[in-house]
């Protein structure tokens, strides 16, 4: 009789293993017409879809060339990260679907041989709409894509502004009009040329009007963009790029300048899944807030708590600077490196940085270390190491001496950086860089940089986003080694705050490296 119930107990489980509906499935299929073909999808289903009879916006991910309709569950994860952000009531539940993108950009061919943009507004858009509980809708439709898929993620809801209203695109594939020239024939041809015309072209022949028709820098600078009013976009690029650093760019100061409201961020990493992982979260979080027409909340960060200024903290006025000195230095006889900083007149902040850098001392993230103040009246900071060296306990060498730079303050630090094995890293915070002086500087003379490592911090809001970006860019064209990010917001100090955790560990990274 046992065994009889524990048979009937496992067939039982069994069938009701079977009859759960998937939620998650991968490689189904829809005919297309247009393509003369199946066209294969994966999809993603809320965890309440089969009982609560709701309808659910939707999240089309968008692949990159050489990937399929599996890549986002299997390298982005994107079922676990998409989930825990619902369960944790981050994010309202939405239903996603990825579609197969073969090596098309998610466009049509100008010859007309492979009509995937056709097929995916007029076929695939509709398919889901009557397979699946949507809200079949513009207001409720989001693309979000890597690479190819980033292209795509941009120019679909640019060219179908009835269909899609939200965009975040990851590391766009795109170029500017002069790499597009420029680009190697023998790639040029099988990716551009193939898809926009000009096929064997060369310099301004490949620019096509089907090249145009499709280039998000030419449908930006129309004259007229009211019909892309309701796009609601966050575009997110690493500072490890190659190519994309400079279209993406680009890409953001043409929106600033058009006045076009867009999200933008340059995080640490390159063109990897890694990166677009992390990027999923804020991603999501743009796609939720868009769909239930709230202003986007800002990005999730791991923000500074404030904390009362430490009374162990001790800070010396010397008149050209002032010096803060950690809670240990004296009961020590060791030496330290040094940190300078210019563009601080703030006693208030003054105090943060101070407290801030005690804490981080206090929990073992960040070796002791001396701090400069550098008063506006100090003819450089070269002139404030020699006095600090000789008054206080600074270790010897420019590898122990580091700048870090605020706003036009900053301006005095890169002028320091400049000098050849004088300092081993400087931070800019939001600095208005002159690019053509610096690329003056380096071309006449690329060592300095070249040992001294710099790493940009600007808002993405912020007024020198034309000046952080040539810099960036100019940089990556000379493969001078450099960190750069582009934060949310409009800068000040609040902000600069928010980012000094990252600045620090990357100045101690440098000293001890």
């Amino acid at each position: 009789m046992k065994r009889v119930t524990l048979i009937g107990l496992i067939a039982l489980y069994c069938i009701s293993v079977h009859a759960q509906k998937p939620r998650i499935m991968e490689s189904l299929f829809m005919n297309s017409k247009i393509l003369s073909q199946d066209v294969n999808y994966s999809i993603i289903l809320p965890a309440d879809y089969y009982t609560s009879g709701k309808r659910y916006p939707v999240v089309y991910l968008l692949h990159g060339l050489g990937d399929n309709e599996s890549s986002w569950l299997e390298y982005g994860q994107v079922s676990q990260v998409a989930d825990a952000a619902v369960k944790n009531k981050e994010i309202i539940p939405m239903i996603y679907v990825m579609p197969a993108g073969y090596r098309n950009y998610y466009v049509n061919d100008y010859a007309g041989k492979f009509l995937y943009e056709d097929m995916f507004i007029k076929e695939f858009v509709p398919f889901i709409d009557s397979q699946y509980r949507t809200l079949a809708d513009k207001s409720h439709r989001a693309t979000l894509g890597y690479s190819m898929g980033g292209f795509g993620t941009l120019v679909l809801p640019l060219r179908n502004p009835d269909v899609f209203t939200v965009s975040v695109p990851l590391s766009i594939s795109v170029r500017t009009d002069s790499q597009y020239m420029s680009e190697d024939a023998s790639g040029w041809d099988d990716q551009w040329g193939r898809l926009f015309g000009g096929v064997g072209a060369t310099g301004e022949n490949r620019l096509t009007d089907y090249y145009k028709q499709h280039s998000p820098f030419h449908i930006f600078a129309q004259a007229d963009l009211s019909r892309l009013q309701n796009l609601k976009l966050y575009i997110d690029n690493g500072d490890d790029e190659e190519t994309l650093c400079r279209s993406n760019e680009e890409l953001h100061m043409l929106l600033r300048d058009r006045n076009f409201p867009h999200e933008f961020r340059v995080r640490n990493g390159g063109h990897e899944f890694q990166y677009w992982r992390d990027a999923l979260p804020n991603g999501l979080h743009f796609i939720s807030d868009a769909f239930e027409r709230k202003p986007y909340r800002g990005d999730v960060r791991n923000l500074i708590k404030p904390s009362k200024v430490s009374k162990s903290i001790r800070l010396v006025d010397e008149g050209q600077y002032k010096i803060w000195l950690p809670s240990e230095y004296a009961t020590t006889a060791r030496q330290y490196p040094v940190l300078y900083v210019s563009g601080l007149q703030s006693q208030s902040l003054i105090d943060k940085i101070g407290n801030r850098v005690a804490q981080l001392i206090d929990n073992g993230s960040l070796t002791p270390l001396l701090i400069v103040f550098v008063a506006s009246t100090a003819s450089d900071i070269v002139t404030v190491s020699t006095s600090v060296e000789q008054k206080y306990r600074a270790r010897n060498g420019w590898r122990f001496r580091a700048l870090l730079g605020f706003e036009s303050g900053g301006s005095q630090a890169l002028s320091a950086a400049l000098n050849p094995e004088t300092f081993t890293s400087c931070i800019l915070f939001d600095v208005p860089v002159d690019c053509e002086q610096l690329k003056a500087a380096v071309q006449a003379n690329k060592k300095p940089l070249s040992r001294t490592w710099l790493f940009m911090y600007s808002p993405d809001k912020g007024n020198n986003y034309s000046a952080n970006g040539c810099a960036h860019i100019f940089l990556r064209d000379q493969e001078l080694y450099h960190e750069y990010r582009v934060q949310e917001g409009k800068g000040g100090e609040a902000w600069m705050l928010d980012n000094l955790d990252e600045a620090l560990s990357f100045t101690q990274r440098k000293i001890h490296r």
